[in-house]
Parts: structure tokens; C-alpha cells; sequence
């Protein structure tokens, strides 16, 4: 998937969903921009716009082409329940997602790679697939011949210090994670206006 500057990106969409925008000064410099916008008496543009934005950030957030992204709406909006949870659902039952969730990467990018590099593996097969879906009460580990990586290094200590969400779980010693339950959405859980997404979709 081909971007233009991310920093550029990233402060357009008032998000840091990149490596390289996850820092304080990012931070302070998106919000020197947006203060020198309200000063100036921008309006708040269209709500196609806003929709537009709110779809980016989440589909760039979780590194997405637009087809991907759009297939997993389109799913959500299918399954005949809250559309809403289930897109988070169909999006952090995905491999790259769950090892990012277990905190053995920091960002998603990186998980994404973790994955594709063939580091992991799903009930004791190895997967190489980001998108590949995991399912409630599969083990997700750390192939054996991967777990002396610089990869994993200091995992152990990293992750006493790591909260994960309450739908997944993961034992240091055995370098094995599962997917307790189906995640749980909270509008907090995400940088972006779900509801939003989905407007954008069904205009």
C-alpha cells in the first residue's frame, strides 16, 4: 500500500497512526496546528468531510487498503447486529491485530510485519497471513525458532508492565497467548468516529 508523507497525512487527519507521529512532539505540534485553524475561523467543513476523515484514520490506523477496509465495512453492515462492534470485531480478530493487543509489538505496522515474517503461529501452525482470523480460544505463540530473536528480546520484562484488553491473554513463560472472547468495543478503543465510518459508506 503506497502513502505520501505520513507525517503530512497524519496531521491532516488530527491522528498519530503512524511509528513516526506517536511521539509528545507530534503531539504538540498537531495541536499548535489545530489551535492556529480555529484561530484563523475555519468552519468545521462538510459532514461529508468529517466522514471522509474518520474513515481514513481508521482504515490507516490499522494499515488497510481501501478494498480491504471496504469489505470489512461492507461485512459489519451485513451481519444484522450492531454494525458498529462488529467492525471492530472483524478488525481486532485480525493476526496482526491480536499480536499487537498481546503487546508483542508497539505498533501495528510492526505486528504486521511480525506476522508476515512468519514470527507467530495459530494453534501450533505456522501463519504468515496479517488478515488471517483468529478465532475465540486459539493460541497465538512465538514460533520456537523465532523466540531468540532480537525480535522478542526482553519480552518477558516488557510485558509485566502491559495491560492488555480484557479479550485477550498471554503467558510469558510459554510464550503463548489466546483469544479469550470476542473483543469488546468501546468507543475509547478507537482513534476514530465508527459512526461516522458508516455514514460515510451509506450516503
Amino acid at each position: 500500500m503506497k502513502l505520501g508523507p505520513r507525517y503530512k497525512i497524519a496531521k491532516r487527519l488530527g491522528a498519530s497512526i503512524f511509528e513516526k507521529t506517536q511521539t509528545r512532539a507530534f503531539a504538540l505540534s498537531a495541536e499548535r496546528s489545530a489551535a492556529a485553524k480555529k484561530g484563523k475561523g475555519r468552519r468545521g467543513g462538510s459532514d461529508y468531510g468529517k466522514q471522509l476523515i474518520e474513515k481514513q484514520k481508521l482504515r490507516l490506523s490499522y494499515g488497510l487498503t481501501e478494498k480491504q477496509f471496504a469489505t470489512y465495512v461492507q461485512k459489519a453492515l451485513e451481519s444484522h447486529t450492531n454494525p458498529q462492534a462488529m467492525l471492530f470485531i472483524l478488525l481486532e480478530t485480525r493476526l496482526d491485530s491480536i499480536a499487537y493487543r498481546m503487546g508483542l509489538a508497539s505498533t501495528r505496522r510492526a505486528a504486521r510485519q511480525m506476522v508476515s515474517h512468519g514470527h507467530l503461529t495459530v494453534n501450533g501452525t505456522r501463519v504468515t497471513i496479517p488478515s488471517y482470523h483468529v478465532s475465540v480460544g486459539n493460541v497465538i505463540a512465538i514460533r520456537e525458532g523465532s523466540r531468540e530473536s532480537g525480535l522478542f528480546g526482553g519480552i518477558v520484562e516488557k510485558l509485566k508492565e502491559y495491560k492488555h484488553p480484557s479479550w485477550v491473554s498471554f503467558n510469558t513463560d510459554t510464550r503463548e497467548g489466546v483469544l479469550t472472547s470476542a473483543p469488546v468495543f468501546k468507543e475509547q478503543d478507537t482513534i476514530a468516529d465508527i459512526g461516522a465510518v458508516f455514514e460515510y459508506y451509506t450516503r
